[in-house]
């Protein structure tokens, strides 16, 4: 466990600095010295000019007493490395990070899927790792912006090793949340996390995409599949909001004025927000699909099921990942509804 002695702050490393990763370093560097390591040319504008946070809300933060970094390397000294980089490259984060960790520092994953911290603890045996969760949306709005754009509290592994950097989250402003049921946790945010190619394919902002009844129903017919994945593997999501997860799809099947009258106050998305896979189809760069959407489909192969409105989805992102750049698909919600679950 790092142990930050009186005389400086905690040293906090974010290892693949991206939307989230910017996010989280910009709010913790009103609490502690903070390294983002990421591509070289978003670095480089976040040297230039420091990041810009907004967000939800009219919040709005500048933050300049940051390192920006694009090398490794950069984490030599940290008390904790949050590690951020997509899970397709979780196994290279890992051995790029190796030669430069401290004897003590901890290394936290907030990234999606389920098996992140597990891949990080087998490359990482002489660390301390552990699990965390953002439960929010974060985009960037300018080469050195990013905006949040949904709420809730981050989550992290209650475990030793934990307690100091939640402390210094807290006094920054960022809700965190010390829990003993990350994997629970973690099944629950994937649950969550099936709309991501729902909305990257609607091209829409995600408060628009989840208000039409076509789009909920893609998502709903996705995690009937999960959950049935999930009985099969034996793991039971958290329920993370007023919602039971097993009810989560029924809400989803409601009509769009009894979801809003049930759902509306607690979807906390602005006007703005949009998935992370969004982002990523309009940047040209591969999605997060195979852990997201895959993830259930592989778990259903495991256990002898299958999980047909999952698997459409991927091939339908692949199509989009194969896309110029930018070219937003724009699925209506009916001829998405009639990919993934198909009449008869």
């Amino acid at each position: 466990m790092p142990i930050a002695p009186a005389q400086r702050r905690l040293r906090i490393a974010v290892f693949g600095a991206g939307s989230i990763g910017c996010h989280l370093g910009g709010m913790l560097a009103s609490t502690a010295e903070v390294t983002l390591i990421g591509r070289p040319a978003a670095m480089a504008a976040i040297d230039a000019d420091g990041l810009t946070l907004t967000g939800p809300g009219e919040a709005r933060r500048e933050v300049r007493e940051l390192i920006a970094a694009a090398g490794p390397e950069a984490v030599a000294g940290a008390d904790y490395v949050l590690v951020t980089v997509k899970s397709a490259d979780t196994e290279t984060a890992a051995r790029d990070l190796a030669p430069h960790l401290g004897p003590d520092t901890v290394v936290v994953s907030f990234q999606n899927g389920l098996r992140n911290t597990e891949a990080l603890a087998a490359a990482l045996p002489s660390h301390r790792v552990l699990a965390g969760m953002v439960p929010y949306n974060v985009v960037r709005t300018g080469p050195a912006a990013f905006h949040q754009g949904s709420g809730g509290s981050l989550m992290l592994a209650g475990e030793e090793g934990a307690d100091a950097l939640a402390e210094v989250a807290g006094e920054s402003g960022l809700l965190l949340e010390l829990r003993s049921d990350m994997p629970a946790v973690q099944a629950a945010k994937l649950l969550m996390n099936l709309n991501n190619a729902v909305n990257a394919l609607s091209g829409l902002p995600l408060r628009e995409q989840v208000g039409q009844l076509a789009y909920r129903r893609c998502v709903a017919c996705c995690q009937l599949e999960a959950l049935a994945v999930f009985r099969a593997a034996g793991v039971e999501p958290a329920q993370l909001g007023p919602v039971p997860p097993e009810v989560m799809p029924q809400v989803l099947e409601l009509s769009d004025a009894q979801f809003h009258e049930l759902a509306g106050a607690s979807l906390q998305i602005d006007a703005t927000a949009r998935s992370s896979m969004w982002e990523d189809l309009q940047r040209g760069r591969p999605t997060e699909i195979d852990s997201l959407q895959g993830e259930i489909v592989a778990l259903a192969e495991r256990h002898g099921l299958t999980a047909p409105a999952n698997a459409r989805l991927i091939t339908l992102v692949r199509e989009a990942e194969a896309a110029a750049p930018g070219a937003a698909p724009g699925w209506a919600g009916p001829a998405l509804l009639a990919e993934v679950a198909p009449a008869g």
